[in-house]
């Protein structure tokens, strides 16, 4: 089952753009970053959608905007996990945070359980709108500003801009965050216009904000093909440790020593060094036996 894939699976190679359509198109949404998935509202949705039935609607707060809200949310996800018996910790601590890279990788592991469940088929009876409004005044609101609440298909999607940017810890989504930032100055000076002042006051006001523009344009353009580039190399390196993966998991190789202490390392929990010194001694066994060995062919 789904609840136990490697952090190699494939599954954790589905994009941030994948996964929101998929969020998306299932619940008639109109999420479009990570982040606003946050509150966990969406995820005990989808386990709705996937068990109905299973969860209590009526105790998911879609409206969340505390960290409080969410664990709340967490909590009900949790319990549905133990009722299916479904062994998967969910990181509420981290999760709350608005992480995306967090947030990313347990979408990913939801949608590759969801689609184990169903064969990734839409349940063409569920209807996710009357599922949210039931059991009370639950309507899902624009995101207003350091708000994460959710927004339907149907809403206006003029008010994103006015969300602060989240602080992110990895070095692609740094660079998205910072391009988000600069789209958000970018609206404040296209936006602005002077209240008052002569005639040359409002000419020079309006120099500058041309000025302000272009160089805004610029900074913005710089840093999509930063962010382009460094996606591109977290792929290739993703994909050449998919293909190491593959070939540790063969069954002619997967229980030879270099194999497992390759594995050691791939499956290792963070930057965890025991597992580099476990693999270290595996290859140093592995030398010292087929050295030994020589020696007594000798």
């Amino acid at each position: 089952m789904a609840a136990n894939i490697g952090i190699m699976d494939s599954a954790y190679f589905v994009g941030r753009n994948e996964i929101l359509g998929w969020i998306n198109d299932r619940l008639q949404l109109n999420l479009s970053r990570i982040e606003e998935a946050a509150s966990g509202a969406v995820q005990c949705q989808m386990m709705d959608m996937t068990h109905p039935g299973v969860v209590p609607m009526h105790k998911v707060n879609f409206d969340g905007k505390t960290e409080y809200d969410f664990i709340q949310n967490y909590k009900v996800l949790q319990d549905v996990f133990n009722k299916l018996k479904i062994d998967k910790h969910i990181e509420v601590n981290r999760l709350v945070k608005a992480r995306p890279l967090d947030n990313l990788e347990f979408l990913q592991w939801l949608k590759r359980y969801c689609d184990s469940v169903n064969g990734g088929l839409m349940n063409e009876n569920y209807n996710p709108v009357e599922r949210r409004t039931k059991g009370g005044n639950r309507s899902i609101r624009g995101p207003q500003k350091n708000s994460k609440s959710l927004q339907t298909n149907n809403s206006v999607n003029s008010g994103s801009c006015d969300e602060e940017p989240v602080v992110l810890r990895r070095s692609t989504s740094n660079t998205s965050i910072l391009l988000s930032h600069f789209l958000y100055n970018l609206s404040s000076h296209v936006n602005k216009s002077p209240s008052s002042g002569t005639g040359a006051k409002n000419m020079k006001s309006g120099a500058n904000t041309s000025s302000d523009f272009q160089s805004l344009t610029k900074e913005i353009t710089d840093l999509k093909v930063s962010v382009d580039l460094l996606e591109k190399e977290r792929d290739f390196y993703f994909a050449k440790l998919r293909d190491v993966e593959v070939l540790c998991q063969t069954p002619e190789l997967e229980n030879l020593p270099m194999a497992v202490a390759i594995k050691k390392i791939l499956y290792a929990a963070d930057e965890n060094e025991d597992a580099l010194a476990e693999a270290q001694e595996i290859v140093s066994e592995l030398i010292i036996a087929e050295q030994t060995g020589l020696s007594d062919d000798n």
